[in-house]
């Protein structure tokens, strides 16, 4: 019974596909209705019966390119003479910049068909609706790929959209997508709101797509009840301090099953802080990464942090980089940040902190357990900083990695120079001995 409604389930799929198809003009080679279900399970099970060799699918392809009156793309040969094939599937296709017309889509299918890869990379492939449309059909028919990036794409036009859409609501195998440059205004916002109503997706980046306001707000909606996705990366949104924080907040107040959330380069400022600062204090087992870098955020902001910090204790990874929090900001979330005492990575790169800020941040050094890595470059810390850092790592049994500036060249005392080179050895000796103690790996800690 169930066997007869799986084939059931693919048929109807099947018929759909080639409906959309024959509106468009579009000449994807899939098979006719009597032999839909059986080609499906052959098609997309292939890859575990038995490895086709690269030339089996080279020859493949250059014979769909003829079919289709178009040049073989010398970069997919090479890929394809110089990839391996492990069960069926390919580390990667990658045809970032390379232009693919609608032919060139078309002719594609042949790859697709025998191959499953971990990861398409569309970028910028000047991507137009008809060829956009049916590459998308045949990456969700053959579940080609795991991760696909069609950043960088402006012309995809409607059709194109939804068929993205339906790959998203449909593909058992798409985890993550990129979607980044592009303007996702109008029908692109709707029609990927609606789609992750119910997709399987677990990370999305939507860098620099012009999300502000009514995009964000539909975005959101359907995301408060999505319990699938695990990464929301929303970066160089010109995201504000009002109607798109409090979007966020009301995110966070809803979706729990998130656990990452990258909101870097925005304007979220301090009063939008206010309002993600509401929403993280109904986060009590969901999100554990929280990205903020160049926010506009000052010392007033911290006050607002302050207040969920200590509840927080699921956050591991807090990142406030490139902000003007100055010393003052430190002081207003030391104690916050000694009481959760489970935060693993803060980042405070260039973050306007003096030796002054470095004394408390010592501090808390001191007293955490967690802690595994602190990131204070291209701030003024300087010998009196450097001391108390190296003294609280005498204490201190996680910390393996603290990133501070080598010393200025511009200092001149050599007995300064000297004192600051050697206290930065010590800091590196002691994170080295605490990153072989947790069993970290150790070759990425910073050479200070």
């Amino acid at each position: 019974m169930t066997r007869c409604s799986e084939q059931d389930e693919h048929a109807d799929e099947a018929n759909k596909l080639q409906k959309r198809r024959s509106k468009s003009g579009k000449h994807v080679s899939f098979p006719p209705d009597e032999q839909i279900v059986s080609s499906f399970v052959e098609d997309r099970d292939r890859a575990s019966e038995h490895c086709v060799t690269m030339e089996e699918v080279l020859e493949a392809y250059q014979q769909s390119c003829s079919k289709h009156q178009v040049q073989p793309k010398e970069r997919i040969l090479q890929q394809l003479q110089q990839g391996g094939c492990v069960g069926g599937s390919v580390e990667r296709l990658d045809l970032k910049g390379e232009r693919l017309d609608h032919r060139s889509c078309e002719a594609l299918e042949a790859v697709l068909k025998s191959l499953h890869f971990d990861f398409i990379n569309l970028q910028a492939a000047q991507l137009e609706e008809n060829g956009a449309s049916s590459l998308l059909d045949m990456i969700l028919y053959y579940e080609s790929t795991t991760y696909l990036d069609v950043s960088d794409n402006t012309s995809m036009g409607t059709s194109a959209w939804r068929a993205l859409a339906h790959l998203i609501k449909q593909s058992v195998r798409l985890s993550r997508l990129d979607v980044c440059n592009v303007s996702l205004v109008d029908y692109p916002a709707r029609s990927l709101s609606k789609a992750l109503l119910t997709s399987r997706l677990s990370v999305l980046h939507l860098h620099n797509a012009q999300l502000s306001g009514t995009p964000l707000f539909t975005l959101v909606g359907a995301l408060k009840n999505n319990r699938a996705l695990r990464e929301l990366h929303l970066s160089d949104n010109l995201l504000n301090s009002y109607q798109d924080a409090m979007q966020l907040g009301d995110l966070l107040r809803f979706n729990t099953t998130l656990h990452t959330l990258g909101l870097s380069n925005n304007i979220v400022a301090d009063a939008g802080l206010e309002e993600l600062c509401d929403g993280l204090s109904r986060q009590t087992e969901g999100l554990k990464v929280l990205q903020l870098r160049n926010n506009h955020l000052t010392e007033s902001g911290m006050e607002h942090l302050a207040k969920v910090l200590p509840g927080l204790k699921v956050l591991q990874v807090l990142d406030l980089g490139e902000n003007s929090l100055g010393n003052e900001g430190i002081q207003v979330i030391r104690e916050p940040l000694i009481a959760n005492n489970k935060l693993k990575e803060l980042g405070l790169a260039r973050t306007s902190i003096t030796c002054e800020g470095a004394v408390a941040l010592a501090e808390f050094i001191a007293e955490s357990r967690h802690i595994h890595k602190l990131d204070l470059r291209q701030n003024q810390v300087r010998l009196g900083g450097l001391m108390a850092l190296s003294l609280s790592l005498r204490i201190n049994r996680s910390l393996a990695f603290l990133d501070v500036d080598p010393v200025p060249p511009e200092e001149q005392d050599e007995f300064l120079v000297e004192m600051q080179m050697k206290l930065q050895g010590e800091i590196t000796q002691r994170c080295l001995a605490n990153a072989s103690r947790l069993g970290l790996p150790t070759e990425t800690n910073s050479e200070t």
